[in-house]
């Protein structure tokens, strides 16, 4: 057969897609580069990987045995409505099934929300520096971000967020809790109070990546699942150990949660993630003695930060964030010395917490590791950012 080719095309004109005026006036960013990609660059493997809040520890053996059986259905697609998972869920949570939505991790439940609720020029208000794929989404909607910074206490200030939302007429206020990447959090009754003092028509929406890792399991809001103010947004990406399954879930108020059904990807959940969640869900006992075992890294990472007279902010998490006690320019060439003892770790991006690294929690193998490759890079950065004779950063 003939190729048919239009009319441009014979004469040697060709165009490309006509991308939305949004896309086109958008930066080519990426907004994390992967650790795999790093070390393709480097043409070498890290010695240990404790920059991607990934739980090393790794998902339950109940939750590898059901994805080692599902695997075999792969052929078929997964019950976009995550049936059997949703119940589960319900049942844990003491709600109804139509309180939840599942979906492709955090990520994608923040891709949906945007989606639902952002349109060119509304407003959103977020803390600046943290979690920053929700501000993706958000230019790619043609949304306004305004964000607050940190307070003098490393923590998001709910009074600063509140303020610019009333200021802005913001149709979403954005709070991790806990933090990432500084790991620290908000009491339930701070998020309550928050709440009571949204402005009309605010959505809060509350990332709780990192509940299950809580310094007090039940400490997030206790706010009521119908409220239409309010939508959480969980992941069985930390707690659970699975974050290369991508699948988290939403609670919220069923007008909420139903709205998701018009733009969702009812068929982006694979079979065998839903088994992996479902079986690490009901293995609790698993989850209780994995929070030990991150509580244990997060207080040995906190004395390796004080050994070398660095601070370890708190946590609530399954990483610590290190203060390297001067600012960005140190904690970078920190992170670049450290990178080159083959040590992957993640630095956050804004000021002030720019002046921190924020190492994941690990196995007392992989700590020891970090342990010792760290005085030597403290050292070499030390030297490159002081004047000779200048006192170095380690305790007598």
């Amino acid at each position: 057969m003939t190729p048919r080719f239009s009319p441009l095309a014979r004469r040697g004109i060709i165009t490309g897609p006509r991308f939305t005026p949004i896309v086109q006036a958008l930066p080519s960013i990426v907004p994390f580069v992967a650790p795999e990609e790093i070390e393709r660059s480097r043409g070498r493997r890290f010695a240990v990987r404790l920059g991607a809040n990934e739980l090393t520890f790794g998902p339950s053996e109940k939750a590898v045995r059901a994805m080692a059986e599902a695997s075999s259905s792969a052929w078929m697609y997964g019950d976009p409505k995550s049936y059997e998972l949703r119940a589960a869920l319900a049942d844990q949570h003491g709600v109804d099934p139509l309180n939840i939505v599942v979906g492709e991790g955090v990520d994608g439940l923040l891709a949906y929300t945007a989606h639902l609720l952002i349109a060119p020029g509304d407003a959103l208000v977020t803390t600046r520096g943290t979690y920053p794929t929700l501000n993706y989404f958000v230019a790619g909607r043609g949304g306004h971000l305004h964000t607050v910074p940190y307070g003098d206490d490393d923590r998001q200030d709910l009074d600063a967020l509140l303020a610019k939302a009333w200021e802005v007429d913001a149709k979403v206020l954005y709070l991790v809790n806990p933090d990432n990447p500084s790991g620290t959090w908000h009491p339930a009754e701070r998020i309550e109070q928050l709440v009571e003092g949204l402005p009309p028509g605010c959505l809060l929406l509350v990332d709780e990546a990192y509940h299950e890792l809580g310094v007090d399991f039940d400490a997030n809001a206790h706010v009521a699942v119908d409220d239409l103010r309010v939508l959480r947004l969980r992941t069985f990406s930390k707690g659970y150990g699975l974050a290369g399954c991508r699948i988290g879930y939403a609670l919220g108020a069923p007008d909420i949660i139903s709205a998701f059904d018009k733009v969702r990807n009812h068929f982006g959940i694979g079979r065998v993630s839903q088994a992996g969640a479902l079986a690490a869900l009901q293995d609790q006992p698993h989850l209780h003695s994995l929070r030990g075992r991150v509580a244990h890294a997060r207080a040995t990472l906190g004395g390796i930060a004080d050994e070398h007279g660095l601070a370890a902010l708190p946590s609530a998490t399954n990483f610590v964030t290190i203060d390297c006690g001067r600012d960005g320019a140190f904690a970078r060439l920190i992170l670049a010395e450290l990178l080159e003892r083959d040590i992957f770790v993640r630095m956050p991006g804004a000021a002030p917490l720019d002046r921190c690294i924020r190492v994941s929690c690990s196995d007392d193998t992989d700590l020891a590791v970090f342990r010792a490759a760290l005085p030597a890079a403290l050292e070499a950065a030390h030297s490159k950012m002081s004047p000779p004779g200048a006192c170095k950063v380690y305790k007598d």
